[in-house]
């Protein structure tokens, strides 16, 4: 019987191509712990699929336990760019600006909705995740019917910066979003099975990829679709001057000076719109060594989108993301045994490990 270890991987290579920086396994290259996981685990799917068996996966805790860390570092890493990001559009675009947590919370006893905003500031917004600072926000509200007191829980939030004064360029606020709540065992699962790739080629799934992508946002709201359309040649051309980066402590490079633009979709037009009637010109950016999703919205649209927020179920959102996965996983087993694996590796690995034919799994001190 084989054994396959977790050995460790080879430095990034600085002279990576663009299309492997545009990667998000790139992302993950850049934690030595994480990717030694995903990699070994990418070369026992790869044995499996060719017809090997009779292997042996050993993992080390010390390996599982700083893999989780660097995982949780990256997401913290690249929320912190995000927001460095929009605070660099914001001074650009809008001026002066007001930051504000815009948290939508539910009562969990009666499922009503409701949105809570409260002043933020720089250093809380880069010095927390998202999700984080959403509860802290929800952790200071208290609600109390006849009944006694009830407990919300947490829907969306973003950070929004709104501007003081009107500008030029007809944009109101730039919000940031985030989808890195995922637990760490379906976004490497994710990773290694390429499950964006495999929904889009999926005829039956295809409709259903905006469940699956993963990118971290920056969404400028503006007036008009053809404000929409200025924006984005404005943000096409744009350069951070140096003194800007530096004042923020960030690199002087190119890659920090302006957006390298990798994919670019109008929605803005009618026969363009998606069929749920959403309309932006969204982007896909790379910016200081990471990638940015960003949407050029016009307001009427970007009402819309919030008010259906606030009334649909954001755990709906999850459980069609789930029930694509479980669909993933009835027509190829291995997906299925990997997500048990990688649940068993960083949530209990105590209890009994998964089992797949011709694999015998192990933990070790």
């Amino acid at each position: 019987m084989a054994e396959v270890p977790v050995d460790p991987p080879p430095s990034p290579d600085p002279t990576a191509t663009a299309s492997s920086v545009d990667s998000p396994l790139w992302m993950v290259s850049q934690a030595p712990g994480l990717n030694a996981l995903v990699v070994a685990l990418q070369q026992h799917r790869r044995a499996l699929d060719a017809g090997a068996g009779g292997e042996r996966l050993a993992f080390s805790r010390a390996e599982v336990g700083r893999a989780r860390a660097e995982f949780s570092d990256m997401i913290r890493r690249g929320e912190r760019d995000l927001h460095l990001l929009a605070s660099l559009l914001a001074d650009r675009f809008l001026g002066t600006v007001q930051r504000r947590s815009v948290v939508i919370g539910e009562i969990e006893k009666t499922r009503e909705r409701f949105t809570l905003t409260v002043d933020v500031t720089e250093a809380e917004v880069t010095g927390s995740t998202d999700i984080d600072l959403g509860n802290r926000v929800l952790a200071r509200l208290a609600i109390a019917d006849q009944r006694g007191w009830l407990r919300p829980s947490l829907i969306s939030n973003v950070v929004e910066y709104e501007a003081d004064a009107p500008n030029a360029l007809s944009v109101y606020r730039l919000l940031t979003r985030i989808k890195a709540e995922e637990e760490i065992w379906n976004k490497v699962a994710d990773e290694i099975f390429e499950l964006d790739r495999l929904v889009l080629k999926d005829k039956q799934l295809r409709h259903l990829g905006r469940y699956v992508k993963d990118v971290f946002g920056v969404k400028v709201v503006v007036g008009t679709p053809e404000d929409a359309e200025r924006v984005h040649r404005e943000l096409e051309t744009l350069r951070f001057d140096d003194a800007v980066l530096a004042a923020r402590q960030l690199p002087v490079d190119e890659q920090h000076r302006g957006l390298r633009f990798l994919e670019v979709k109008n929605y803005l037009e009618h026969e363009s719109r998606k069929r749920s009637g959403w309309s932006a010109m969204k982007s896909v950016v790379a910016w200081g060594g990471r990638t940015f999703e960003v949407q050029v919205q016009p307001l009427s649209n970007f009402l819309h989108e919030r008010e259906r927020l606030t009334r649909e179920s954001h755990a709906s959102f999850k459980s069609t993301r789930e029930r694509i996965r479980d669909e993933i996983a009835v027509r190829m087993p291995l997906f299925g045994f990997y997500r048990a694996l990688l649940r068993w590796l960083f949530v209990d690995p105590s209890a009994e490990p998964p089992m797949h034919e011709g694999v015998e799994v192990a933990l070790t001190d």
